[in-house]
């Protein structure tokens, strides 16, 4: 009996420092909660393909880590409309607010920038930054200005459509199409974020633009904010909409971990350069032409392939002028035709001026950002005018070299009988180190110097050579 009260004695010993325990665990918990973390992602530069799947990847990314929130640094001149509007529904279907900031100072948000700061929960821009010029630019040509809209005294009703642009101001029905639609897109974001859904429209309208300044005063952002610090102590304690929550930031204190852009999307931002994709679209074509022209090199065959598969790659994801590929392609099969069978620079002067049109109308959209290097394509072409000019000038030369072989290239010759020959009859002779049948008009010695005045397959007419002839 004894030994089993000191048995639970034991126990209860053991068990009560183990329930303190688990009491003061919450607590402890508590106290060494960790703070809120803030993603950072920068889009520098122009809005494409790259930088889309870019957010997109980094998104990702930071709510599986667990931020609070994302805060979308930007500094563009603009870009694609379709990388736009990715950017934009991956935005608006996150589960965190993004706060999109505009900075460092002298930064922009133009074009296409615009609409993303539209589109966030918080918008911010540094001192010394701007926004607007947001007239969408048609991937056809450059789309007329339309003809400012008179001021009414109302501001113009949510929903109403714009009137249409006089018929003088150039418009047609497609550009009016796409000027209208961006219109509506962004006075929806305007919209869904309560800000200035007037100012908006003239921003794609009439491509108005604003300081920072201004921007805060005419409702167009949130607020100016120095830095980062400064942004997230500005926007902590708002209320902003997420899907269809309510969420009251708390992001005084948080930490913010950036999140620079993977290997492939690095890669991807190569190759979608313009003037990348436009070399190794060339590198490609002659590469494969070389290796045509010289089957066995193999190592020009096996670049050529890769780099026009890969420039083929870019040029999908690119807004890509038909018709230029078509004449630059028309361009480049010309130059190799003059090279292969000179035409004294009819193929080559024809190829040149193709290729020249063809590579300033591949990518001359109008999208800031989005065209081949002007330069690139001058210096491309001064190379092929100067490889014309080497084949046009090797082609005259050619035909002025002395023969070295064929009929005419043994008429003049002068060699020595290797036995005497009568009028009329036929002998040897010694010509560059080869015995020749010779048939002459005139009695000669042997060792006579003669001279070749004709040739019939394997005979040789010949004639006296004169006195002062050497062999």
């Amino acid at each position: 009996m004894m030994r089993g009260c000191w048995l639970l004695v034991l126990m209860l010993g053991w068990l009560v420092p183990l329930a303190s325990l688990r009491a003061d665990a919450p607590v402890a918990g508590a106290a060494a909660a960790p703070s809120a973390m803030v993603a950072r992602i920068t889009l520098d530069g122009p809005i494409g393909p790259a930088a889309a799947e870019y957010f997109d990847d980094a998104a990702q990314r930071a709510v599986a880590d667990g931020a609070v929130a994302i805060v979308l640094q930007l500094d563009t001149p603009g870009g694609l409309s379709d990388s736009m509007r990715q950017i934009i529904s991956r935005m608006l279907a996150l589960d965190v607010p993004v706060l999109v900031y505009v900075a460092p100072g002298g930064a922009r948000a133009a074009s296409a920038g615009t609409y993303i700061l539209y589109a966030g929960q918080i918008a911010a821009m540094a001192p010394a930054t701007h926004l607007g010029a947001a007239t969408p630019v048609s991937l056809g040509g450059a789309t007329p200005m339309p003809l400012p809209v008179p001021k009414a005294e109302e501001p113009a009703k949510a929903g109403s459509a714009a009137p249409p642009a006089p018929d003088e101001a150039g418009n047609s029905a497609e550009s009016n199409k796409v000027l209208n639609d961006a219109i509506a897109y962004i006075r929806s974001l305007a919209q869904l974020r309560g800000r200035n859904a007037a100012w908006a429209e003239q921003a794609v309208r009439g491509a108005a633009t604003l300081t920072a300044s201004e921007a805060a005063q005419q409702h167009v952002i949130d607020f100016v904010a120095s830095d980062t610090a400064d942004l997230l102590a500005k926007a902590d304690g708002r209320k902003v909409q997420v899907g269809e929550r309510s969420v009251t930031l708390q992001l005084k204190g948080a930490s913010v971990r950036d999140y620079a852009p993977g290997a492939r999307t690095r890669f991807l931002g190569i190759i979608t350069n313009p003037t990348i994709a436009y070399l190794l679209l060339l590198g490609g074509i002659f590469g494969l032409a070389l290796e045509a022209m010289h089957p066995g090199a193999m190592l020009p065959g096996i670049v050529g392939a890769i780099s026009l598969l890969v420039g083929l790659y870019a040029l999908q994801l690119l807004p890509v002028n038909y018709a230029g590929l078509a004449l630059m392609a028309l361009g480049i099969g010309l130059l190799v035709a003059e090279a292969v069978n000179p035409t004294v620079g009819a193929f080559g002067v024809g190829g040149l001026v193709a290729f020249v049109i063809g590579s300033v109308m591949l990518m001359k959209t109008g999208v800031p950002g989005y065209a081949v290097n002007l330069g690139v394509i001058g210096g491309i072409a001064v190379g092929f005018a100067a490889l014309l000019g080497t084949v046009v000038w090797l082609v005259f030369r050619a035909r002025r070299t002395q023969l070295f072989g064929g009929d005419a290239a043994m008429v003049e010759e002068t060699g020595r009988l290797l036995e005497p020959v009568v009028a009329g009859g036929e002998s040897w002779a010694m010509l560059h180190g080869e015995r020749w049948r010779v048939r002459c008009a005139v009695d000669l010695p042997a060792g006579a110097a003669v001279r070749v005045v004709s040739r019939q397959g394997l005979l040789l007419q010949v004639e006296p050579a004169p006195a002062e002839a050497t062999v």
